[in-house]
């Protein structure tokens, strides 16, 4: 998740904003805050994992932190997006470093992702879950999860209170039920889960993979689009997200949590 990425089918944006959109973001390496160094942070959480884990990664959109996580772990991946065009770019990735073996990529909701119940050592979501909404996607992946099995994912959560209109507008378009670390901690907990640990992505977990390649990738499509007044206005909106980012970033978080399935 991140400021802007809104809802399919949402009035209140232009009518190309879904075509630009997936012109920029499917040609980054990663669709969120994050990085490998947060990710190996999260997993040294996951203390005793298997040493071949059955890992699904929820929301993977083009397998950014899935090959994190093939390089962090022995195990197999599968990993679930409803974006075929995301997928096909994970396997195709997948392909180029010869492992097929160990990625099934798996165009699907993840609402309702049709695999076994209690089939996960460990399941995986980077900005994600917020979609179906946090608690029933937390019943989701405990289904999902083997009992002792891991859950790690990240959340963006209000750091300060009274955010400046733009930056409240933003994210009330995208997540109007955004609550504060204590709320994720309080919905992990009823939802038969047990917190283990969590921590506050770094500010490079938002630059280095994610804003910095989108406004290399928005300044050449502007290049390409110098004359259509519609796709500028559409880069514009996917821009400003990053410099609200420069500009208030002390009023937002990304969180990664790690939490337990016990029983």
């Amino acid at each position: 998740m991140s400021i802007g990425s809104n809802t399919p089918g949402d009035t209140k944006l232009p009518s190309r904003f879904w075509e630009i959109f997936h012109e920029v973001y499917d040609h980054l390496p990663r669709q969120g805050p994050g990085n490998r160094a947060c990710a190996a942070r999260a997993l040294a959480l996951c203390r005793d994992l298997p040493p071949l884990p059955a890992v699904l990664d929820l929301g993977c959109g083009t397998g950014g932190q899935t090959l994190h996580l093939l390089d962090l772990t022995s195990g197999t991946i599968t990993a679930v997006d409803r974006h075929q065009p995301s997928i096909a770019r994970l396997r195709a990735k997948a392909a180029a470093l010869d492992l097929t073996h160990r990625v099934r990529a798996l165009v699907a909701d993840m609402a309702d992702t049709g695999l076994p119940p209690d089939s996960f050592d460990l399941i995986w979501s980077e900005g994600a879950l917020y979609n179906i909404g946090i608690e029933p996607a937390l019943r989701t992946c405990r289904s999902l999860l083997r009992a002792g099995g891991y859950l790690a994912f990240t959340d963006a959560v209000w750091c300060k209170g009274d955010p400046p209109p733009e930056v409240r507008a933003a994210f009330d378009l995208d997540y109007p039920a955004m609550g504060w670390t204590p709320d994720v901690l309080a919905s992990i907990e009823r939802c038969d889960l047990e917190p283990v640990g969590h921590f506050v992505l770094p500010d490079e977990a938002w630059w280095d993979d994610f804003y910095t390649p989108m406004g290399q990738r928005v300044q050449e499509l502007s290049g390409k689009y110098a004359a259509d007044a519609g796709a500028l206005e559409v880069l514009g909106q996917i821009q400003r997200e990053s410099d609200l980012h420069r500009i208030y970033a002390d009023y937002y978080a990304y969180v990664f949590f790690v939490a337990r399935r016990i029983g």
